[in-house]
């Protein structure tokens, strides 16, 4: 059965030699958030992990029309969720950390971060969802810098405005940005691969945007002022081309720990082939159901799944 909840500040909350801890959830997007506030609802205990900020892919979605709760933009509800889940008492927060490595024993679930602690609960959820592919990912792209390039959703329009950006891949963000700041005199120089060709439909109209269909680029070394690249074109001509800065829409890949996971050849983890005592949730399950609503059902519902197993309850038997 699942220990009762301490009270704020007894001192062995969260040590890890103990297990006080009763989840450890690994991501702080929508379905982490979710897990972490459902867990907290019944008496759980978690630590959730979350190198960047939380619910921070939120914040590039300028118009909302699919959430319950009258949100119509990201940021309002990237804003709801975190503002709850800071004042969830049975939750700690460890913003600006990753998981390393996660591992699973026949009583544990381990989490390795990145500065070498080890936390450790029964059971673990795992909501890491996406990240942005980087030149290093893909074959039309050479790049000597070991540094990932920013996705062109974190470009803010006060910071670009009047500037040329060169946006490697023609993944549909591009569309987005273009629409969240349809007053914006920020050119954009898309360079992209034939796979990419249907993507750019909706963009090769707006006045702001240049094509640049590729079969290769290669970057030059970034400096603190300029971008430069060669382009080979799909004609086999060479040229070289300039702009203030790089940005990436070249698509997303699952984001998994290294560890214990089970993940399919494209890199996603189904819950149906982890260890019992991992619980995979949101949009690293699979591309078929990426919705908010869907990742925020499948944190809750890993959570809920973790205190029924702690209690030996099957989940169908729940009162």
């Amino acid at each position: 059965m699942a220990a009762e909840p301490h009270p704020p500040g007894h001192d062995n909350f969260f040590d890890t030699d103990s297990l006080d801890t009763d989840l450890l959830v690994i991501g702080g997007g929508p379905a982490g958030c979710a897990a972490a506030r459902t867990a907290a609802s019944v008496g759980m205990r978690s630590i959730l992990i979350e190198p960047d900020a939380l619910c921070r892919n939120l914040y590039r979605i300028p118009a909302l029309n699919n959430v319950l709760g009258g949100h119509t933009d990201g940021t309002a509800l990237a804003t709801a969720i975190t503002t709850e889940l800071h004042g969830t008492e049975l939750c700690r927060i460890e913003l600006g950390r990753y998981a390393a490595e996660l591992r699973a024993s026949d009583d544990r679930a381990t989490v390795t971060l990145d500065n070498g602690r080890h936390l450790a609960a029964p059971y673990a959820v795992v909501a890491t969802g996406l990240g942005p592919l980087q030149p290093r990912n893909t074959p039309w792209i050479t790049s000597p810098s070991p540094l990932p390039l920013p996705p062109l959703w974190r470009a803010e329009a006060e910071e670009t405005e009047g500037r040329t950006l060169l946006v490697l891949g023609g993944d549909r963000p591009i569309g987005t940005f273009l629409r969240a700041h349809p007053d914006t005199d920020t050119r954009l120089l898309v360079a992209y691969p034939a796979s990419d060709d249907y993507k750019v439909e909706e963009i090769r109209d707006d006045p702001r945007v240049t094509l640049l269909p590729v079969d290769h680029l290669t970057l030059h070394p970034p400096n603190t002022t300029s971008a430069t690249a060669e382009v080979l074109d799909r004609h086999g001509e060479r040229r070289t081309v300039r702009a203030d800065a790089t940005f990436l829409s070249i698509g997303s890949a699952p984001t998994a720990p290294p560890g214990d996971l089970v993940r399919t050849p494209s890199g996603y983890c189904p819950p149906t082939s982890q260890h019992p005592r991992i619980i995979v949730a949101g949009d690293l399950r699979s591309p078929r159901f990426q919705r908010i609503m869907t990742a925020l059902g499948s944190g809750s519902e890993a959570a809920l799944r973790a205190y029924y197993a702690t209690r030996d309850l099957p989940t169908g038997d729940a009162p």
